[in-house]
């Protein structure tokens, strides 16, 4: 492995193997994305468990509180993208986005009704919202269009094993100390030392990638010419919106269409717990769907850049159906582990081939605000999404919410392979 300095002035590893094109911004925001999951992963699987067995708290509430965080975390990410593009300082909102989700999970810890952890849960995403679409244009403007899938896998790959680690730490100290609230709460105060770390790792090593006045990064586009083509103009917002090309708002419209299928990770968790499965054992479930999530994330984005990304998506989206359909008729603790281990393959894609679609439709003058577009859209429909869902478990049962999922899931697979180039 060398490494060298490219035209930009930017340091480059240069492996003929997996980090070959890699840069050194995206194995910072890896780091950075691995303690920050190690923190969040750590939490985030118990709070559900906290909210049913510590504090009573039902399914259709579970389901709210997730879907309001799962929203508020990406409602501002297309005013954050299109502010990013237009001041061109990404490094800031990156920074004040992972400071405030670290901020708040130091609230948990004192949090003791379900109506605090809502509030909590929401603030916290909302640094979440902040953070996500310049980061995701500071690993887009860092790496060529041909690389673009393996250096989101990447990045995914890198924060899921921050999510390995997370749930295992949780583990160890639930199973130390039983499944008691003292437990839970010292499971969330210990959560806060690698998000701090994360919020020091960004601001001494990611550095703000360089712009030139054609509307990309000299070097960057080398498969898409055509996004170099014109001078950056400082657009008002709406303007901005519709100069996003139209494949990408047909695109858009179907991604908004699976998310009414996609709801909360933590129902999925309830569904464990529901079968019999323990505290504990949920985490080592989640650890196993975490892990594969992480094996197959750098696969997933080199396989879109070599088959292409719609066909890859679409395929993803039609297995996460499958997915739902599976969750019917499990009732064995074997069987929701074999299903878990299958969604983390789903994730991988859609977390990594997604971003890589989007910066590839979009030049980069606007890719701040097509990449924040894209999360405020989906992230938008995750409220309803998962109230509904809730409420259909809770009114009709599991399998009538798991099935209408997959329905739905199924018909936007079927839709994207439709798409047209």
């Amino acid at each position: 492995m060398e490494i060298i300095k490219d035209e930009s002035g930017d340091l480059q590893l240069i492996d003929m193997g997996l980090l070959d094109g890699i840069e050194k911004n995206v194995l910072a925001l890896g780091a950075v994305s691995f303690l920050t999951d190690v923190s969040s992963e750590m939490v985030f699987p118990i709070i559900p468990l906290f909210l049913n067995n510590i504090l009573g708290v039902g399914t259709g509430i579970i389901g709210l509180i997730e879907g309001v965080a799962d929203s508020i975390s990406s409602l501002l990410d297309i005013f954050v993208g299109y502010f990013s593009d237009i001041h061109g300082k990404r490094k800031d909102f990156v920074v004040a986005g992972y400071g405030i989700s670290t901020v708040l999970k130091f609230f948990l810890v004192i949090a003791n009704s379900w109506q605090q952890i809502l509030l909590i849960r929401g603030t916290e995403r909302l640094g979440k919202s902040i953070r996500t679409s310049p980061r995701d244009a500071i690993i887009a403007e860092s790496t060529k269009e041909k690389n673009r899938g393996k250096a989101f896998g990447l990045h995914r790959a890198m924060d899921t094993i921050g999510a390995i680690a997370g749930p295992a730490i949780a583990y160890l100290i639930l199973q130390a100390l039983g499944q008691t609230e003292s437990a839970y709460r010292t499971v969330f105060l210990a959560a806060t030392v690698p998000a701090l770390l994360a919020v020091i790792a960004i601001v001494i090593f990611v550095r703000e990638p360089k712009r030139n006045d054609q509307g990309g990064n000299q070097g960057r586009n080398d498969a898409n010419p055509s996004a170099t083509s014109s001078p950056i103009k400082k657009a008002n917002f709406w303007e901005a919106l519709k100069r996003l090309d139209h494949r990408y708002k047909r695109y858009l419209m179907i991604s908004c269409v699976f998310s009414l299928a996609y709801f909360s990770f933590a129902l999925l968790i309830i569904r464990a717990n529901d079968i019999g499965m323990k505290a504990e054992d949920i985490l080592l479930v989640y650890l196993l769907y975490n892990i594969v999530y992480a094996l197959f994330s750098i696969p997933a984005g080199m396989l879109s850049d070599r088959i292409g990304r719609r066909p890859v998506i679409a395929a993803s989206f039609i297995l996460y159906g499958l997915i739902c359909i599976g969750f019917i008729f499990v009732d064995q603790p074997w069987q929701i582990a074999a299903l878990f281990a299958v969604y983390g393959v789903f994730v991988s894609t859609d977390e990594s081939v997604n971003k890589a679609y989007i910066s590839d439709m979009v030049e980069e003058k606007g890719r701040g605000t097509a990449l924040g577009a894209y999360n405020s859209a989906v992230g938008a429909v995750y409220l309803p999404a998962n109230a509904i869902f809730g409420a259909i478990w809770a009114a009709a049962g599991a399998a009538m919410a798991f099935g209408a999922a997959a329905a739905v899931a199924i018909a936007a697979g079927v839709a994207m392979f439709a798409l047209p180039e």
